[in-house]
């Protein structure tokens, strides 16, 4: 993070590490004020002697600090005295000498103790923002350590998972059956779903995901997956919907179930075919509705009573977000896989 430029208010007062110097300016200052109070004396009316002396105390205490300003409003009373309070060039009190220098005295205690205010309040200012600066500077170090870190275990959890996947179609290889092989691939299809959306989906500071990008890496997962270059797969999303990075695994398993049903069941024939996937607002929630143009469900089917291993873990996925999916003919032919998500989904334990 770049450090923030002083100001320069922030460096008064000037030369605090020249001492001597800033009192020889002040002095300067005093005699520069004298030099200019006689030079306009024959302009100036009786009865103001520390008119251009005061602008000098003001600049010498504001540029270079208090000792230096004291110093310049000694000097300065004296010269106004010395000079310009009747009897000139003497010492001597006169009946208004006394008053006219305690009203001088009593400005410039004023004008200093009010400058030396402002000035310790700029440096209070300073320190507070260089350590608010600092401790920004620390947040942002940690925050980038702790993503980093957070990536590094997405990475590996992405990788384990992907490693399940492996050993499952390894395993595959050793089985004879054709209904545990079966099972066997569906298994790692899924565990390897999982890890693939694993890693789109958490991020560290926890924003909800774009729904529109993610749907189509997933389709494009599942189309590529599936390996028939004949199915169209068209994607709606409403925009402004959003879900919680909780509920988007057991969502996306979900719509892969119905993509899987309509490509394995809907075209099992068939080499082409259109797959529309649409998500939108309902009253209540929102509506993932998965339809095809396939050969449509057999009579008397029932999704409560399938027994299908991939349609009983999208119901019970479903009842982990407190939503419903139906599955059910579509409008036109084919099949429609309808799910249903409240608006704030309360993700239940498996």
């Amino acid at each position: 993070m770049p450090s923030r430029p002083v100001t320069f208010l922030e460096k008064l007062p000037l030369l605090s590490s020249r001492p001597v110097l800033r009192h020889v300016l002040a002095a300067a200052l005093s005699v520069g004020a004298c030099l200019l109070r006689s030079g306009l004396d024959p302009w100036f009316p009786p009865g103001f002697p520390f008119l251009t002396f005061f602008p000098a105390v003001i600049v010498s205490v504001f540029l270079l600090g208090r000792g230096p300003g004291t110093l310049a409003a000694v000097l300065c009373g004296l010269m106004a005295w010395y000079y310009f309070i009747p009897p000139a060039r003497s010492f001597a009190i006169g009946p208004g000498t006394a008053l006219a220098l305690g009203f001088y005295g009593a400005v410039v205690v004023v004008d200093i103790t009010l400058v030396e205010w402002m000035q310790q309040a700029n440096h209070r200012l300073r320190r507070e923002r260089e350590r608010s600066h600092d401790l920004a500077e620390q947040s942002a170090r940690l925050a980038e350590r702790n993503e980093l870190l957070f990536r590094e275990l997405q990475h590996r959890v992405s990788n384990n998972i992907q490693m399940v996947g492996a050993m499952l179609t390894l395993h595959r290889r050793g089985v004879d059956h054709a209904l545990a092989k079966k099972a066997l691939d569906d298994a790692a299809a899924r565990v390897g779903l999982i890890g693939r959306i694993q890693r789109q989906l958490y991020d560290i500071d926890g924003k909800n995901t774009d729904l529109a990008a993610f749907l189509q890496g997933l389709v494009n997962d599942l189309a590529e997956s599936d390996g028939r270059v004949g199915i169209r797969y068209d994607i709606a999303v409403e925009p402004g919907i959003t879900l919680h990075g909780d509920s988007l695994i057991p969502f996306a398993l979900i719509l892969a179930e119905a993509v899987a049903n309509a490509n394995e069941h809907g075209f099992a024939d068939r080499t082409t075919g259109v797959i529309h996937i649409a998500l939108h607002r309902a009253q209540g929630g929102v509506t993932l509705r998965v339809t095809d143009d396939g050969v449509g469900l057999p009579e008397g089917f029932a999704v409560a009573g399938a027994t299908s291993l991939g349609l009983k873990i999208a119901l019970a996925l479903a009842r982990q977000l407190n939503a419903q999916f139906e599955v059910h003919p579509g409008p036109g032919g084919g099949t429609a896989s309808v799910l249903t998500i409240p608006d704030r989904p309360t993700v239940q334990p498996a």
